[in-house]
């Protein structure tokens, strides 16, 4: 008598993951080779692996994921090369004025830092667009507890 294969497809609402998911994202940029080296000297970033063309980064443990643009993909494209982006991504650290001018001091262009009054409280919040048209937003960790607090 064989085993039947376990369908994984719909886990019940009993079923506890051994590891919780963990969200990520994949940016597409003009040259990955390029890309790794901006993101590692912008924001730190250390590699993970790179298969030449794709490449796995992480900054502070969360790790995110550079894809060369592909000519056969037309519907994954820079946003440098639009000239618009549909995301933005989120950054949050103890000192979010140094990440931003570390990023700056590395070709990024700035968006101003400021204080956000908020119902938790005050969120120190800036940002930037990186060299491939990704817009970066940084801040304080003020948003990540629940509230009310």
């Amino acid at each position: 008598m064989s085993e039947e294969p376990k369908d994984r497809s719909a886990l019940s609402a009993d079923t506890v993951s051994a590891s919780p998911p963990v969200i990520s994202v994949m940016l597409i940029v003009p040259d990955a080779d390029t890309a790794v080296a901006w993101y590692t000297t912008a924001l730190g970033a250390t590699e993970l692996w790179n298969l030449g063309g794709v490449a796995g980064l992480e900054v502070g443990g969360a790790a995110f994921f550079l894809h060369e643009v592909n000519p056969q993909n037309p519907t994954e494209t820079s946003p440098g090369q639009v000239g618009i982006t549909s995301i933005r991504i989120e950054v949050f650290a103890d000192d979010p004025d140094n990440f931003i001018e570390r990023a700056v001091a590395a070709g990024a262009i700035g968006v101003g830092i400021e204080d956000h009054h908020v119902p938790w409280g005050t969120h120190r919040q800036g940002g930037f667009t990186d060299p491939f048209g990704h817009k970066w937003s940084v801040g304080d960790r003020s948003p990540l507890g629940p509230f009310p607090r």
